[in-house]
């Protein structure tokens, strides 16, 4: 009992850890940092993906009213001149980055100034913000519960592998399951109700989430026939469960 009650937590913690990493590392994640202006330090944090239903509402806290900022953008990969606005507010800068169309993206950046100096955020080249649609609170959550518990169960039954008498075959059937369910028909009304299309991946695009899905339960689906079959089931249960960590800590499609 201590050790299944030790597999599942350390099991529990990988997945945790890999969710993290993979959210943090991932094109989407908010960009954050620190720049000076005039001696002093300000700190931003601008969003890369937002909801296609409303403008975005950039702001950034400089508690410098002598500060002034504005917001330039246009769309992402064209060579035509930024359209901009001036920022308003005090001590708090603020402009609406215009909502554009599920999919559509901007590239923008911030430009603030206080007298002959000034400095874009976060560079010359800024950074590239992807629209869409919004996703019922319901899809997304039952999708998140059902990935997550399959990354949980891939590398609980890749744990099993150190036990005596291993039960790789039940621990395979529900590690399919759940990625089977999160990946397809929850993955399906993700991507539907996010970017109207139901599958971007192989053999119909190359979207790199739906791919590495795909990859991911091919490689669970030859664990368990070989599970099933008796060849190697060790070495094929630990393989699948790499290269689920693999494609799992694979940050998510632009």
């Amino acid at each position: 009992m201590a050790k299944q009650i030790f597999f599942w937590t350390l099991a529990f913690l990988i997945t945790a850890g890999s969710a993290i990493y993979q959210r943090m590392t991932g094109p989407t994640y908010p960009r954050s940092g620190t720049v000076t202006l005039s001696g002093k330090s300000i700190n931003y944090n601008l969003e890369r993906s937002h909801s296609s239903s409303s403008n975005y509402l950039v702001e950034i806290e400089t508690n410098d009213p002598e500060t002034i900022g504005e917001l330039y953008w246009r769309p992402f990969k064209s060579t035509g001149e930024f359209n901009f606005v001036k920022m308003t507010g005090d001590k708090i800068l603020k402009a609406e980055l215009p909502a554009r169309e599920k999919l559509q993206k901007w590239q923008y950046y911030i430009r603030l100034q206080k007298g002959e100096e000034e400095i874009n955020i976060p560079g010359d080249k800024g950074i590239i913000i992807r629209f869409k649609d919004d996703v019922p609170a319901w899809a997304l959550f039952l999708h998140v519960i059902f990935m997550f518990g399959a990354m949980m169960l891939s590398t609980r039954t890749a744990l099993e592998v150190f036990s005596k008498t291993a039960n790789l075959y039940k621990l395979t059937i529900w590690t399919l399951v759940f990625l089977f369910i999160g990946g397809f028909p929850l993955g399906f009304a993700m991507n539907g109700y996010a970017f109207g299309e139901m599958w971007g991946g192989f053999p119909f695009g190359n979207d790199i989430t739906d791919n590495k899905t795909l990859i991911a339960f091919i490689g669970w689906l030859i664990a368990f026939y070989m599970v099933k079959k008796n060849l190697m089931p060790r070495l094929f249960v630990a393989l699948a469960a790499i290269l689920m960590m693999i494609v799992y800590i694979i940050p998510h499609s632009v």
